[in-house]
């Protein structure tokens, strides 16, 4: 791997498992310290945290609940004046799917509470400090539901469109500060979230005929965080084997 960049540090939101997993470990090859949070996996965690150690790099992990306004404060806020990350990857996201009308408010708000309210608490954690610092690079992972929606996932559908927006408007607020922000939106990865899904009714859908693999959301976001020459900003690239255009 690369030499690392102590002075470049990456906050990987959702760090333990399945995209965010791949995502430190593509970053930590790149050179970049981790600093990987998750909200109760300690398993997860650490083997993503030994996995890096492995390859020479440095990770630390930071459980706490991004849906909880305090707690995220309390771990990120006095850390990120200290020293403001240089890369920001919000990957948070839980599903509670159901149809609409049989939805419970329980299932509504787990998921915008965490994949929406989250992005709100770590980027008020952070933003401050980044911007007093005019550097930085945030990439959120949204979806292809939130671009095109899905039965069954109004909830999820939501919060993810609700993250699109959020990174065109927050685009506008800090590129004259030298932060740039953009989203990915993954199709259907191989993960554990997916690994109930009838295959054989989606892939006729996907033109590339397979799902695709973390590695592949992975590469595009280490591309956005740590590609020098870059004009690419408040935009939402789909990694989706052309599902959706």
């Amino acid at each position: 791997m690369p030499k690392k960049d102590k002075e470049r540090i990456a906050l990987v939101v959702g760090g333990s498992r399945g995209i965010g997993r791949a995502i430190a470990l593509r970053l930590a090859r790149s050179g970049l310290t981790i600093w990987l949070t998750y909200r109760g996996n300690h398993e997860a965690a650490q083997g993503v945290k030994a996995e890096i150690e492995g390859m020479g790099g440095v990770c630390e992990t930071l459980c706490f609940d991004i849906s909880n306004y305090q707690e995220t404060e309390t771990v990120l806020g006095k850390r990120a004046e200290e020293r403001p990350p240089d890369v920001v990857v919000y990957n948070a996201g839980i599903t509670r799917d159901n149809l609409l009308m049989w939805m419970t408010k329980e299932e509504w708000d787990a998921v915008l509470s965490t994949n929406l309210d989250g992005f709100y608490h770590v980027m008020h954690a952070v933003m401050f400090p980044m911007l007093q610092a005019k550097r930085g690079r945030i990439v959120v992972v949204s979806s292809t539901s939130g671009q095109i929606g899905q039965a069954g996932q109004v909830n999820y559908s939501a919060s993810k469109a609700g993250l699109i927006g959020a990174v065109k408007a927050l685009a506008r607020e800090v590129g004259k500060r030298n932060i740039l922000v953009n989203a990915v939106a993954p199709g259907f990865i191989e993960t554990d979230m997916t690994e109930d899904l009838p295959k054989d009714k989606l892939l006729p859908l996907i033109p590339l005929q397979r799902f695709g693999n973390p590695e592949e959301v992975a590469s595009v976001v280490n591309f956005l965080c740590t590609e020098e020459h870059m004009y690419v900003h408040g935009q939402v690239i789909g990694i989706n084997g052309g599902l959706a255009g």
